[in-house]
C-alpha cells in the first residue's frame, strides 16, 4: 500500500494574482504557507477488474470513463493508468471547500502517490505542474496556482507567476524567531459555511479575462500588498504584516458581493475590537476559515470562541507533498 500526504495550505498576500487570466497579462505575486493540517491518499491494488474508489461515497468502475470523481479520472488519464485497477482512498484532516486549498493538495498527493505506486519519483516542480495541467487544462477550473505549487513545495514560499507559465519560487527569508512569532500569533477560526471556490473565483476570471479595470486595479494593488507583506515578515515587523492583511480583506472584498456575509462581516469587527490587528477569509472567500494576526491571543481566543467559532491550531509544514509508506 501507498501512503501520501499532502499540506494545506494559508495565504499570506497577493492572492487572487495566480489566475491565469491575471498573470498571463500583469504577471502574479502572492506569498503562501503550507500547514500541518493534511489530504491523505492512500493506493493499493486491486484484485478485481476495476477501480474501487473511496471519499464522501464509494465508486466501483470497471472503466475509467466510468468514474464520477473528476480529479481521479483525469489523474489516470494522465498518468497513462487506463486498465490499471488500483483502489483509491481519500482523507483529509480539513473538510473541503473551507479555502485552505485542499482541492490542489488532494491532486498533488494523488499523482505522487501513483507515481510511488508505479514506482517512479516526480521531481517537486514537475508534480505543481502536472497537478495545475489537470486541475486548470483538463478539468477547466477557474482557479489559480497556488494551491498546488504550495501544497508540492511546502514551507513558507513566494511564488511569482508568469505570462509565459512560468513560476519563480523562493522561501521566504525569516528569521527564526519571527518565524516563531508569526506561528503563535496567526489563528485561524472555521465560519461554518463552506463552499466551491469556483463558483466565486469564476466571477473574477470573467471579468479579468473582459480586462475589466476595477478588477485589473484591485489585483494590481493586492499584488503590490502581497509585495510588502513579504518585506514586512523579512524584516520581522509583524505588525506591520497583520495591518496590511486587514488592508487586503477590505480590497479584496470588492471583487465580489458573495466574498462575504453580514455574519462573516460581523464577527470580523468583534475580532478587530478585540485583539486582531488584520484578518481576512483564506480562499476565494464566501465562508471557510477566517485568519487572523494578533498580539493578544488569548482576548481574541475567548471572544470568537465565545461568537461560536471552532479555532484549528496548526504549525507551518516545511515537507510538502510526501510519501509516508510505501
Amino acid at each position: 500500500m501507498i501512503l501520501v500526504r499532502s499540506p494545506l495550505r494559508i495565504s499570506l498576500g497577493g492572492g487572487g494574482t495566480d489566475l491565469p487570466s491575471y498573470y498571463k497579462k500583469h504577471t502574479g505575486f502572492l506569498i503562501s504557507a503550507a500547514i500541518d493540517k493534511y489530504v491523505y491518499i492512500t493506493v493499493h491494488k486491486t484484485f478485481v477488474n476495476e477501480y474501487i474508489i473511496k471519499y464522501s461515497k464509494l465508486e466501483r468502475a470497471n472503466h475509467i470513463d466510468n468514474i464520477e470523481h473528476p480529479i481521479i479520472r483525469e489523474t489516470l488519464r494522465e498518468l497513462g493508468m487506463e486498465d490499471n485497477f488500483v483502489e483509491i482512498t481519500s482523507l483529509a484532516d480539513i473538510p473541503s471547500g473551507t479555502g485552505l486549498g485542499s482541492s490542489g493538495s488532494f491532486t498533488t498527493a494523488l499523482i505522487k502517490a501513483l507515481y510511488a505506486y508505479n514506482n517512479q519519483i516526480i521531481s517537486t516542480r514537475l508534480l505543481a505542474e502536472t497537478a495545475c495541467k489537470i486541475e486548470l487544462e483538463r478539468l477547466g477550473e477557474p482557479i489559480g496556482k497556488q494551491d498546488q505549487y504550495i501544497a508540492a513545495f511546502g514551507g513558507i514560499s513566494a511564488f511569482e507567476f508568469l505570462p509565459d507559465e512560468r513560476v519563480e519560487i523562493s522561501q521566504v527569508q525569516l528569521e527564526k524567531e519571527t518565524l516563531f512569532n508569526l506561528e503563535d500569533n496567526i489563528v485561524l477560526f472555521f465560519t461554518g459555511y463552506s463552499r466551491a471556490a469556483s463558483s466565486i473565483l469564476k466571477e473574477q476570471d470573467d471579468r479579468s479575462r473582459e480586462d475589466n479595470e476595477d478588477m485589473t486595479k484591485n489585483l494590481h494593488f493586492v499584488k503590490d500588498i502581497g509585495k510588502q507583506s513579504i518585506a514586512a515578515l523579512e524584516s520581522g515587523d509583524l505588525l506591520r504584516f497583520g495591518e496590511l492583511m486587514n488592508v487586503h480583506w477590505e480590497y479584496k472584498k470588492q471583487r465580489s458581493n458573495d466574498m462575504s456575509n453580514s455574519r462573516i462581516n460581523e464577527w470580523y469587527e468583534v475580532a478587530m475590537k478585540n485583539g486582531a490587528i488584520g484578518g481576512k477569509l483564506i480562499g476565494a472567500g464566501g465562508g471557510g476559515f477566517l485568519m487572523f494576526y494578533t498580539e493578544d491571543k488569548m482576548k481574541l481566543r475567548h471572544t470568537l470562541m465565545n461568537a461560536g467559532l471552532v479555532e484549528v491550531r496548526f504549525k507551518f509544514d516545511f515537507e510538502g507533498t510526501k510519501v509516508v509508506i510505501h
